[in-house]
């Protein structure tokens, strides 16, 4: 089980000043900080030569402004969010006992390719539950989002042709033995999130709520249990959806994963849209996009922007290798912006 001392010497001080994990909102707690802001803290800690984000717990708004130059108010917001370490090792053992790990952008486990395509917009902060294989949870269990795989993403109001290309890709995917990454919303990724389970397969959901909530499902839970699903959210694990959380974990979706596959996207519009976009012009991974007679108007624009054509006929077999998807494509470019459409939590996995 994950613990504080499996996690590095500054895991404790990185949780809370980026995650509101333990925090009493009467108390009226500072925001937490975001992926950039974290950037840009940790670049000025090392131009001090501090040791870490550790030698800020204890300090004085007053200290922590003469030690960074943040000015005031982000010295006082530092300050209160790093005063929290009893509440917060409270709620790390209660997270535990429901199976829930963390880990930050500090520790080993933290998935390196993340950083690596992401840079400053990395979560700095991960929770999750799951493992791959058999075994309990634990914080090795984060390197399983290492492993990459396939990314499989459309749009949550997906007709019939999709969810059956998107069934079919799963399956070849995962009887391949290539783990599916998806997003965990109704639609498209839940469709391929339960395709590959069905077929034995590894799957990651990068989830636009907080764990727990997920976690509440049984069949979910047992998907997790035995070590099919691994669930990873860069929000409070009790976190609601929201749109703008739906906007920010899609480039999480591509970043843990070697390749993406379209099935559907509106045209201009959609989180869908909008994480092919940042993805094809970020340059992350290849963005292959399904082509056909049945693909939406917005299938044809992505391609138009870079996107590479998916034809339905590569799916004549009953698996698919890296090798295979990899060599329809080479890796490529960068934009973004976006809206999202209401949202309905639908089960990932059921009988």
């Amino acid at each position: 089980m994950l613990d504080f001392e499996a996690l590095s010497p500054d895991a404790p001080a990185i949780i809370l000043l980026c995650s509101s994990i333990g925090t009493d909102r009467r108390a009226g707690a500072g925001r937490p900080l975001g992926p950039r802001t974290w950037a840009k803290l940790s670049e000025r800690l090392a131009a001090r030569s501090l040791l870490g984000p550790r030698d800020l717990i204890g300090l004085t708004p007053d200290e922590i402004d003469r030690s960074l130059d943040v000015g005031g108010d982000e010295a006082a917001r530092y300050a209160g969010l790093l005063a929290r370490g009893g509440q917060l090792a409270f709620e790390l053992d209660r997270l535990r006992s429901r199976g829930i790990w963390v880990v930050t952008i500090a520790d080993d486990a933290y998935p390196a390719r993340l950083t690596e395509r992401l840079g400053v917009d990395a979560p700095p902060v991960l929770f999750g539950s799951g493992h791959v294989g058999s075994g309990h949870f634990g914080s090795g269990d984060a390197a399983g989002l290492d492993r990459g795989g396939i990314a499989i993403v459309g749009s949550r109001d997906a007709d019939a042709a999709a969810v059956a290309f998107t069934e079919r890709l799963a399956w070849a995917a995962a009887r391949g033995g290539i783990p599916v990454v998806s997003g965990g919303a109704r639609g498209i990724d839940v469709a391929a999130m339960r395709a590959a389970a069905d077929t034995g397969g590894t799957v990651v959901g990068v989830l636009p709520e907080g764990v727990e909530r997920r976690l509440r499902e049984a069949d979910t839970r047992a998907a997790v249990a035995g070590g099919q699903a691994i669930l990873v959210s860069p929000y409070h694990p009790g976190a609601a959806f929201s749109a703008g959380a739906a906007m920010g974990r899609n480039k999480i979706i591509y970043g843990l994963s070697d390749l993406a596959v379209v099935v559907s996207s509106a045209v201009g519009s959609g989180g869908t849209w909008a994480g092919a976009i940042e993805a094809i012009e970020g340059g992350w991974v290849p963005v292959l996009v399904r082509d056909g007679p049945d693909a939406p108007d917005g299938n044809r624009a992505l391609i138009g922007k870079g996107g590479v054509p998916f034809p339905d006929a590569v799916l004549t077999g009953d698996q698919l290798s890296m090798a295979e998807l990899v060599a329809l494509a080479p890796p490529r470019e960068r934009s973004a912006a976006d809206t999202a459409t209401p949202y309905e939590q639908q089960p990932l996995f059921e009988d």
